[in-house]
């Protein structure tokens, strides 16, 4: 675990939430933004996802009561999309890349740099949490990610009058999907497809950073990205992040018990319940809209039933709950 200086420590004890947050992001950022070589993607990746977990760490020990404010001081990606279709009467389209992480952010820039288009903006924002699908999907005024599918959203979502579609296809054959319609919402259910498939076979991340490269950095991804903003300006984001979890620290035998019997194999569970005697918390309880969760905290794994995943999401850690935001639009 890489340790954090002494600066960026006294920082974040010394700010007040809404600062110490927009540190906190800015730095998650500055770390994850940095553009990426095809040949060099997994070691970047890896010390990457180091650097991130020694803010992890500090965040689940000595600070992690600033999670209590991290709804509010982060502003969430729903909110933020609706703000943004709202904001003009220009046309729009929205891709969701499920489960994308801030890990493939220098993918996107890279990409859309090389393939003819302008990025407007560039940023990170926050995952419902817990950071689950269905509550990101429900904030948006989906019953389901599944509702979405050949146009069935209905007119009861926060996006009218977009056409709505979800699928887990090829790209060319989801380009073929398309029309002229001036505003769409297409929801893309890779790579967290890819995610789950590879999260048990202990090889994950290398895995998944591997053919998020090849992915995000091909012609047929990009050729259907070309489609969704033909005459439209587009945002590129993601419902949830994932945690890298093969590489956390094994949880001692009291708490390996506890997070077992509380948590199974996931990372959150609905209602009140237990989080636990520990000081610092490895659980949290968190109330929302979406009612009453109990989260894990950090960078922590336990044993379980079949293993613990080394790829997973729904707890409080940072690549869990920041997802990127890009909004791009194609050159002339």
């Amino acid at each position: 675990m890489m340790q954090l200086t002494p600066s960026f420590l006294g920082k974040v004890a010394s700010l007040e939430a809404q600062e110490a947050w927009r540190f906190i992001v800015d730095e998650v950022f500055s770390i994850c933004r940095e553009p990426l070589t095809l040949h060099d993607a997994s070691k970047a990746i890896t010390q990457r996802e180091r650097q991130v977990g020694a803010i992890d760490t500090l965040l689940s020990s000595t600070a992690w009561e600033l999670w209590n404010s991290f709804p509010q001081c982060v502003e969430s990606n729903g909110a933020s999309l609706v703000s943004w279709w709202r904001s003009g009467p220009r046309a729009k389209a929205i891709l969701v890349l499920d489960g994308l992480s801030l890990r493939e952010l220098p993918w996107l820039l890279q990409g859309a740099q090389a393939h003819g288009f302008t990025v407007k903006n560039a940023g990170v924002k926050a995952a419902e949490i817990p950071p689950e699908t269905r509550y990101f999907a429900k904030a948006l005024g989906f019953s389901s990610r599944a509702s979405l599918t050949n146009n069935g959203a209905g007119a009861s979502h926060l996006f009218p009058p977009a056409k709505t579609e979800c699928v887990g296809i090829p790209w060319k054959d989801a380009a073929a999907l398309i029309d002229a319609s001036p505003s769409w919402f297409f929801w893309h259910e890779w790579p967290d497809s890819t995610l789950h498939q590879g999260s048990g076979l202990g090889q994950g991340l290398d895995g998944l950073s591997a053919e998020c490269a090849e992915v995000l950095s091909g012609d047929d991804f990009w050729s259907f990205v070309a489609c969704l903003a033909q005459g439209r300006s587009l945002v590129i984001s993601s419902d949830h992040g994932y945690a890298a979890s093969g590489l956390f620290t094994d949880a001692n035998d009291q708490a390996n018990e506890f997070l077992k019997t509380q948590l199974k194999g996931g990372r959150s569970a609905e209602g009140e319940g237990d989080i636990g005697p520990f000081i610092p918390p490895m659980m949290v309880r968190h109330e929302s809209s979406h009612g009453v969760h109990r989260l894990a905290l950090g960078r922590w794994k336990w044993k379980s039933q079949g293993g613990y995943p080394t790829l997973t999401h729904g707890g409080m850690s940072l690549l869990e709950v920041l997802v990127p935001w890009v909004e791009l639009t194609r050159n002339p």
